[in-house]
């Protein structure tokens, strides 16, 4: 089969003859499953024509007997999950859905059609090589971007704001976010983490007590459930004082050393918490059924992954438990 590329500027409707509803939807917030899905007939309005509004979607138009759409597959996955979000993947099986090809006007596959702000502009047939293929999504996120490319520079600016400091700046950008992706993990987590930093502990908490299922996992949402968890430790100077004494009578009182690490980290003595932590883990890794190291992890979520001591931490973790 010949590779072709080709322009299409034919209006779309899955239901026959009933207008594509006016409301876009609120894009993915980018878990895997949301920009990489299975379709149908049925639900090719919501996963196309609705989302393409809110961030491009590619159609992959195949049949399991297809062999260079065994081909054409795995690396239109793997391009547009390298893209982070700003460009979704639906894929349709024709033969399960043989009415919607004959709409589409699918003549042979690997069929690829892009889909922009509800319409379809532009695609391509057979199984391109990786290098054409990422050109050609390239061109289709540079030309067709939209909301999705200037979320991602608000998240940025955002979370360079809340490093430098600049709380209720970051704050402002997260709830202008939050009002194009209602359910951004990022920006949810951001919110979280900048409403920490200025002193609102009900406001952090309120807002991750409502995540959405999709966001459970989400690793921006744990890091900012984890930095509630250290916000929410009382900060006790005459319990610090104890357990420093405790720590400084018996070097072996391991426990009253991990309670010292937690008191000293919601004191806003991150580092010297660090250095209790990892003694603890030389001396003992196993302790506790790995206590140190989890309360140390749970540090390095509520730090977040680019702070100097998570980085310089988890290097000299990797050290004491590779040595």
């Amino acid at each position: 089969m010949t590779n072709q590329t080709f322009s299409m500027g034919t209006s779309f409707n899955a239901g026959g003859n009933s207008p594509a509803p006016e409301n876009s939807p609120a894009p993915s917030s980018a878990p895997l499953a949301a920009i990489i899905k299975d379709s149908d007939t049925a639900n090719f309005m919501s996963d196309v024509i609705e989302t393409s509004k809110s961030v491009p979607v590619l159609v992959d138009f195949w049949a399991p007997w297809c062999g260079p759409c065994k081909q054409l597959g795995p690396l239109l996955e793997k391009i547009v999950t390298e893209a982070g979000g700003k460009i979704n993947l639906v894929k349709v099986d024709i033969d399960a859905n043989q009415q919607l090809a004959q709409q589409m006007r699918i003549q042979s596959i690997p069929a690829v059609f892009a889909f922009a702000d509800g319409q379809p502009v532009d695609g391509f047939m057979g199984a391109l090589p990786e290098s054409e293929l990422r050109a050609f999504i390239d061109k289709i996120i540079s030309s067709h971007g939209g909301q999705a490319e200037q979320v991602e520079q608000m998240l940025t600016a955002a979370e360079a704001a809340l490093e430098s400091e600049a709380a209720d700046e970051a704050i402002a950008i997260f709830e202008q976010i939050l009002q194009l992706e209602p359910e951004n993990g990022r920006a949810i987590a951001g919110m979280a983490k900048a409403y920490i930093a200025v002193d609102n502990l009900d406001g952090a908490r309120e807002l991750l007590s409502v995540i959405p299922p999709a966001l459970v996992d989400d690793p921006h949402v744990s890091g900012a459930l984890a930095a509630l968890t250290v916000a929410e430790t009382p900060v006790d100077d005459g319990e610090i004082a104890r357990l420093s004494e405790a720590v400084a009578a018996n070097e072996a009182d391991f426990q009253s050393r991990l309670d010292l690490s937690v008191a000293l980290n919601a004191a806003g003595q991150e580092e010297t918490a660090l250095d209790n932590l990892m003694w603890l883990i030389e001396k003992d890794r196993a302790w506790n059924d790995d206590a140190a190291r989890k309360q140390l992890l749970l540090f390095f979520e509520a730090w977040g992954p680019t702070h100097e001591l998570t980085l310089s931490g988890r290097r000299r973790l990797s050290s004491i438990l590779f040595a």
